[in-house]
């Protein structure tokens, strides 16, 4: 990945050859993209500024929201995050981030869990919430948010990474950085993603 060079992945080389073959296996059509399989934008970018800003998860309880490769969960580890939990509801993706993880050597617990409307999360303690690439569709993008939201009143700092897909919800969020995400046609359709880290800002 040009933009996140000190992470290295196991990713699929396309996603159509890839979502088919799991198909395949399963012996059924319609099952969940493998999301886990690629580098999407918003983890890209978000990994980056975790790494390039590790005085923001550095010492802290830090926990990764809808991991897919674990690329973000990743780069808070090697930024000096005292723990750093990766949660996904694919256990596919579960085994990529423990994967993953193993081959940066860095330690990340990954566990399947929809930790989304679950009062006890995030546990006390947890002091960033990372987010990338949620806002995809609509009832998740406001589970995600109300998650987010949640957090924050926990006092939790919540760091999210998007180019501005559909549902993601700018009004109530900051900028904090923006970076040019190469090699995305086939994910994104384009060649080059702008993409932004944004916060959920504070009361007043």
């Amino acid at each position: 990945m040009p933009l996140v060079p000190e992470v290295r992945l196991y990713l699929a080389s396309e996603p159509i050859g890839l979502w088919q073959q799991m198909e395949l296996a399963a012996g059924r059509d319609g099952t969940d993209p493998p999301f886990w399989g690629f580098a999407w934008a918003g983890g890209q970018a978000l990994a980056r500024y975790v790494l390039d800003h590790p005085e923001t998860v550095a010492g802290r309880q830090v926990i990764d929201v809808a991991s897919g490769s674990g690329l973000v969960a990743i780069a808070a580890a090697m930024a000096g995050a005292a723990t750093v939990t990766a949660y996904d509801v694919d256990p596919l993706a579960v085994a990529a981030v423990t994967l993953n993880s193993a081959t940066n050597g860095v330690t990340v617990h990954a566990a399947c869990d929809d930790i989304l409307d679950q009062e006890r999360f995030p546990v006390a303690g947890t002091g960033v919430v990372l987010i990338a690439d949620a806002f995809y569709q609509r009832e998740l993008a406001v589970r995600m948010i109300h998650f987010a939201q949640r957090s924050q009143a926990r006092g939790a700092d919540v760091l999210i990474g998007d180019f501005g897909r559909a549902y993601l919800p700018r009004d109530r969020l900051q900028p904090l950085a923006a970076y040019d995400v190469p090699g995305l046609r086939e994910l994104e359709g384009s060649d080059v993603k702008r993409t932004t880290v944004w916060t959920l800002p504070g009361p007043g």
